[in-house]
């Protein structure tokens, strides 16, 4: 179990409140981590915190809310887990936007620039605000959640697309310009998974059924498949692992 233990290491998650975020720090603070949790609603983490502290049995998960797309707010989560629990060892970027559903021709400016702000400069601007703590240290794991869609064109979701290819290449860079001061940056790629963020693809009937047909292991991904994923990027099991980006799809998206 020690390359999994994550005593005394802090984690600040984003798009925490619920699905794949919420999982993905109770695994974290399962392995011993404090997790300081962040989403727009104080209510939503308030009731996401106190449910890993009874799954854990000890005071692991605060909440803080903001909102990722204004820096001022960015910052001042930040600086609120610092005061919480300290210097940040773990961050996993998962909050993300899609405005817009159709063909790329259609969509407004207001629309493309809220995806690319929510979806990629927001994760610069947190890789940045928390890079010097784990420099100080010399070690420390950054996850941002891109998307299987990243990987190809689509007429519905091109804009969500193209953010989360971009969110890949930000990843790339960052793991190489930090690398040498031991920050480690990777990107997760889910497939489909049963989230809210997700439930227009999902939650129509007969469409998870159609869906899974098409999947190796026949079925759609739910949130607590990133559970462990957390913890293996955020330890010492994935210590020389950087720059990469994880595919967790069930099989739909192979590498031809």
């Amino acid at each position: 179990m020690s390359m999994f233990d994550l005593t005394g290491k802090v984690a600040l998650l984003t798009g925490a409140s619920k699905g794949m975020g919420y999982e993905m720090a109770k695994g974290l603070a399962e392995h011993g981590a404090t997790v300081v949790i962040s989403s727009r609603s104080q209510d939503e983490l308030d009731a996401a915190a106190a449910a890993i502290n009874e799954a854990v049995g000890a005071e692991r998960a605060h909440g803080v809310a903001g909102n990722i797309v204004h820096k001022e707010q960015l910052q001042a989560l930040v600086d609120k887990t610092h005061e919480i629990a300290g210097p940040i060892d773990i961050v996993v970027g998962n909050a993300g936007v899609n405005p817009y559903y159709g063909p790329i021709a259609g969509i407004s400016d207001e629309q493309y620039e809220r995806t690319m702000n929510a979806n990629v400069q927001s994760n610069l601007w947190l890789a940045k605000m928390v890079a010097p703590d784990m420099a100080a240290k010399g070690a420390g794991s950054m996850m941002f959640t891109s998307s299987i869609g990243a990987f190809k064109a689509s007429d519905t979701l091109g804009t969500y697309g193209m953010s989360k290819l971009a969110l890949i290449g930000l990843v790339r860079n960052l793991a190489a310009e930090f690398g040498p001061q031991g920050i480690r940056f990777n990107a997760i790629c889910p497939g489909l998974v049963k989230t809210d963020f997700a439930r227009e693809l999902w939650d129509k009937p007969g469409v998870e059924e159609k869906y899974s047909k098409s999947i190796p292991l026949r079925r759609l991904g739910e949130p607590d498949d990133f559970a462990g994923l957390a913890v293996f990027l955020g330890s010492d099991a994935s210590k020389y692992m950087t720059g990469q980006a994880l595919t967790v799809c069930g099989g739909s998206s192979m590498w031809a």
